[in-house]
């Protein structure tokens, strides 16, 4: 049988040399390239074409300006993906296991998601589930997945899912010319965004929209 190609994304090399080495003891997978950002992501997805691509979500700005997400980490690249390729195959795998995340990944075309703490065999099983077509998901992510399971306690549920594109983005440090030019909006609509942001978390500038984003390690502190 015919190996599993995968693409292998994250910003930290130790840490993709590590899965690398796990995925490698596999005689049924075969990494056929990396990447270390969202940008380099989609370039080396449609370069390599891999049955499966395993993502991380926190990833900082690579600066370039490719296919609209310069700028973005894992989730955007998700997107990118998925909207050439409505066939495409990522697994997620990243310390961000808490709401909203889950839901975002799934509405962006993720087919699995697993976090950094999950067994090696667990990871090995996940990708062979989602190269044949299907989804894994943790368990712990399964249940908040579930039906009735966003009961408002994350703060997030409050945010349209673009509010959330651009509450990450602020977090992150970005500019609202910044994150105006690459979502192709006007200044005036992002500061519009902000301003409800702001209201519906309750909170008061920017500063405090970082503490809350590293509270529920959206960002790192």
């Amino acid at each position: 049988m015919r190996a599993i190609k995968v693409l292998l994304v994250d910003d930290h090399p130790v840490v993709r040399a590590g899965f690398q080495r796990l995925l490698d003891n596999d005689s049924g997978i075969d990494i056929i390239a990396e990447a270390s950002s969202g940008q380099e992501a989609v370039e080396k997805y449609f370069s390599v074409c891999p049955d499966v691509v395993i993502m991380d979500l926190s990833m900082p700005s690579d600066g370039s300006e490719g296919d609209g997400i310069q700028n973005y980490g894992g989730l955007e690249a998700i997107r990118v993906i998925r909207a050439k390729d409505p066939e495409a195959k990522v697994l997620v795998l990243t310390v961000m296991e808490s709401e909203p995340f889950p839901a975002h990944v799934v509405q962006a075309g993720a087919s699995g998601y697993l976090t950094k703490r999950c067994a090696p065999d667990e990871l090995l099983k996940a990708v062979y589930e989602v190269s044949e077509g299907r989804t894994y998901y943790a368990e712990s992510i399964r249940e908040m997945l579930a039906p009735g399971a966003a009961d408002g306690n994350s703060p997030f549920n409050k945010l349209t899912k673009r509010e959330f594109q651009i509450f990450s983005c602020l977090a992150q440090g970005q500019s609202a010319a910044q994150i105006a030019e690459k979502m192709f909006l006007s200044p005036k609509t992002v500061h519009a965004h902000r301003a409800n942001i702001l209201r519906k978390l309750g909170i008061n500038n920017n500063s405090e929209l970082v503490h809350i984003a590293i509270r529920h390690s959206i960002v790192e502190a």
